[in-house]
């Protein structure tokens, strides 16, 4: 992440996936955002920066290789501006094994804070990096769909493409 009060150069590129068209969005070379359409916390398009698609290759080649179900972790350097609190959900939001789903008090307990289960859920709730950082992963108690800022039928698309695909090899 960049300091305060040091400018970032922010860029971003439009992708198609099988969840509609996707944004991703880059500050200094580092991915930042990945957000879909109707995407709940989508931040206003004019704060993406210009379009150059050069810059996030190798996000789109990891992307399409996971909705491929070719690719069960992502490799990309990012940069996700948040609380620490925030920083510490999402961080935990990536030990989520591929094909797997946590509940929102899993992800508490992880982090030494059992009663922190709706801390937790707007935390998720404010992901930047969908896919990347697998909030969709997350689930109510009992294994219930709960919200997902793409809409809680990209987040049973994601769940099932995974279910799917899990214990295939993988190319990353």
């Amino acid at each position: 992440m960049g300091e305060v009060g040091v400018a970032e150069r922010r860029t971003h590129t439009v992708m198609e996936s099988p969840l509609g068209p996707m944004t991703l969005v880059a500050a200094d070379g580092l991915l930042c955002g990945v957000y879909m359409a109707e995407h709940r916390h989508r931040p206003p398009s004019e704060t993406f920066g210009p379009a150059d698609a050069s810059v996030f290759t190798e996000c789109v080649r990891q992307l399409t290789e996971y909705f491929e179900g070719r690719r069960t972790e992502f490799d990309l350097p990012t940069a996700a501006r948040g609380t620490p609190f925030q920083q510490e959900v999402w961080s935990a939001l990536r030990e989520i094994p591929y094909g797997e789903t946590v509940s929102y008090g899993w992800i508490a307990e992880r982090l030494g804070r059992p009663t922190a289960s709706r801390a937790v859920g707007a935390a998720n709730g404010r992901n930047p990096i969908s896919i990347v950082v697998p909030c969709h992963r997350v689930v109510g108690a009992g294994g219930a769909l709960t919200g997902y800022g793409g809409g809680l039928h990209r987040k049973e698309r994601l769940l099932e493409l995974e279910r799917a695909h899990r214990g295939v090899p993988s190319s990353n």
